[in-house]
């Protein structure tokens, strides 16, 4: 396609968007997107692979650096594209927590350690602080760790908290590899933080582990949704 022919098409699919949009197929949403980096050639093609080869607009968006480089035609434009739509997306699933006075569900704050953790090929850990009313306080990366284990200490959650005058704690983390189950240093380091934290007049409301399609509550001990 032309670049003429590709700049009358994406005007035309902008216009049908704006009129109809549930009659805009994925692939076209898609050929939108990438048309924000690719501007003078035909993006149909490209997205239409993205979404064979991931299933889905977010299977696409959740795709690790490497699969993407398999895609012919994505290049660094793209992977800074990529990076600020995560970005995006992230701080978007954060806001209603931010802007809420209580602190939302776990299955909440699931949601939003997913969208910022879960595509992720290394593990880091996050802290949900809150006050005594449960008010948010703080939801901040605590360590960045390898592929396969991130180096965390009680003592590193314990301090963070009293730091920031925090009554309530969640500890957050992803697990590359996809499967949400807690390690066994994952429950020792639950059960530790559960016996000392109401020794410094702290609770630990909840320990969740994040993949980017499921996520596991130590705490509750069940698929958090």
């Amino acid at each position: 396609m032309k670049q003429a022919d590709a700049s009358g098409h994406r005007a035309r699919l902008r216009a049908r968007l704006e009129r109809e949009p549930l009659t805009v197929e994925d692939y076209e949403v898609m050929e939108l997107i990438l048309g924000l980096s690719i501007t003078r050639r035909d993006t149909k093609p490209l997205a239409k692979e993205l979404l064979a080869r991931f299933g889905s607009i977010r299977g696409a968006l959740d795709a690790r650096p490497d699969e993407l480089c398999q895609i012919k035609g994505f290049g660094p434009g793209l992977f800074a594209l990529w990076r600020l739509l995560r970005e995006f997306l992230a701080r978007y699933a954060a806001s209603p927590l931010r802007e809420r006075a209580v602190m939302a569900s776990p299955e909440a704050v699931a949601q939003m350690a997913r969208i910022r953790l879960g595509n992720l090929a290394h593990e880091e850990s996050w802290l949900v602080l809150v006050d005594s009313q449960n008010r948010l306080i703080l939801w901040e990366r605590l360590r960045r760790g390898g592929i396969s284990s991130v180096a965390i200490q009680p003592r590193d959650v314990l301090e963070m908290a009293l730091l920031h005058k925090a009554s309530g704690i969640i500890l957050v983390h992803n697990h590359p590899g996809g499967n949400p189950s807690p390690s066994k240093a994952d429950i020792d380091l639950t059960e530790e933080l559960q016996n000392l934290a109401p020794r410094l007049g702290l609770r630990l409301l909840d320990h969740v582990i994040v993949t980017s399609g499921d996520s596991w509550s130590i705490s509750q001990r069940k698929i958090l949704r």
